[in-house]
């Protein structure tokens, strides 16, 4: 899958995120079935486009490490509610997002395709 691909279905799945709740970039790359590619999603966060409006702050490090060059991000979450410890990490296991089946979009681009069209840069 090109890199680009899988860039869209980061951000497809990342909109769905619901306030309160976080990911780790290793959780979404699993959801889309790609379990090796957490660095990938990690790009794709920074590349994010911004008319896309994502709640990227909802991404997270398997630990509960927000960005370390990101300091609104704590903010941000503070906001929602996202509960911390007294490390500085989010409480992954008060606000871990486990999506149910039918929330997840189609991870092969084929079907994806098939089911929504080419995806806008196409």
């Amino acid at each position: 899958m090109a890199r680009e691909d899988f860039f869209w279905q980061v951000y497809q799945l990342t909109a769905l995120i619901p306030k309160g709740k976080v990911v780790s970039y290793g959780q979404l790359a699993a959801l889309l079935g790609y379990p090796q590619r957490a660095r990938m999603v990690g790009q794709a966060m920074s590349r994010a486009p911004s008319f896309l409006e994502l709640p990227c702050h909802r991404v997270v490090a398997a630990d509960g490490h927000t960005a370390p060059h990101w300091p609104e991000q704590v903010a941000l979450l503070q906001k929602e509610g996202v509960p911390f410890l007294p490390s500085g990490r989010v409480d992954l296991n008060r606000c871990r997002w486990t999506p149910a089946i039918g929330e997840l979009p189609l991870s092969a681009g084929d079907k994806e395709e098939e089911a929504n069209g080419p995806h806008p840069s196409a």
